[in-house]
């Protein structure tokens, strides 16, 4: 479908009463048959790679929890150089590089503001300069996200929003795309300095939970930001998270911090613990 009739089709649906519909049926009460059948079909249709959930198609109550489902234990190991930024995904590389007059890039000329994306521009300044990863993960994806350094967590920020698919056609199309959806942004102290970690929500992430706290998005709540008195300790390769169907991870690092690999190009895939860049 050309992109432009995509968007216009996508302009048409009620957005995000759709992902509230979405979300309600991963998780109804049906048959465990009823589950298990959409979760057969959903691996067949993209290529999911059964064998590295962490249990049986049959160990799954709902389609949700096996959206959400744990790898095996080991299957990922975390690159644990002193210098390493490890990636917090399995995803696809959708941009990386420098933040410039303080907007990252989004596909050929667009952007997306970055004290717009934080909600907050005097925060949005400590990013200048810096480098940003945008890392999008699809369907077939495992869908926890993880921290890329150890460190801690010291708030968060939670932005309601749009709900508009984050797929590469919207991303070539939609202005300020991760600017717009509803974000939860997660703010880390670390040895290479502040970083700003967005989950970006869209159609049909029905809900994107925060493992370090009870926040759950898409529930109706407004706009918060909180910042903890004593900070919470992560581990690199930390769970921060997951999404109830696929999204997107930006990660923002200050000044002069990170370098990325050279590999880390549009489209690469990167998986949960990879080596994606070196901080200083």
């Amino acid at each position: 479908m050309h992109d432009q009739t995509f968007m216009t089709l996508m302009r048409l649906l009620p957005k995000s009463a759709l992902s509230t519909a979405v979300g309600v049926a991963t998780r109804a009460p049906l048959p465990a048959s009823v589950h298990h059948l959409a979760i057969s079909l959903f691996a067949r249709q993209y290529k999911v790679s059964l064998d590295e959930a962490e249990g049986a198609v049959s160990d799954y109550p709902t389609f949700a929890r096996f959206f959400t489902r744990k790898l095996k234990p080991g299957l990922r190991p975390i690159d644990q150089g002193a210098d390493v930024v490890a990636s917090p995904v399995d995803a696809h590389v959708s941009q990386a590089g420098l933040i410039e007059r303080g907007a990252c890039l989004q596909a050929k000329g667009i952007s997306f503001p970055v004290d717009k994306l934080l909600g907050d521009a005097r925060r949005a300044l400590d990013f200048e300069g810096g480098s940003f990863a945008t890392l999008y993960l699809s369907p077939r994806d495992y869908h926890r996200f993880h921290a890329p350094l150890a460190g801690t967590i010291t708030g968060y920020t939670y932005l309601p929003g749009a709900f508009w698919p984050v797929n590469p056609a919207s991303v070539r199309t939609q202005d300020a795309l991760f600017a717009i959806n509803e974000r939860l942004v997660t703010w880390l102290d670390t040895a290479a300095g502040k970083v700003a970690y967005v989950a970006v929500g869209a159609t049909c992430v029905a809900r994107i939970h925060a493992a370090y706290d009870s926040i759950v998005t898409h529930t109706g709540q407004p706009s918060k930001t909180h910042a903890y008195d004593r900070p919470l300790p992560i581990d690199k390769g930390g769970e921060i998270g997951m999404f109830e169907m696929g999204s997107t991870v930006i990660l923002l690092f200050q000044k002069g911090r990170v370098t990325w690999d050279p590999g880390l190009v549009p489209d690469a895939p990167v998986v949960l613990g990879q080596r994606i860049g070196v901080f200083r």
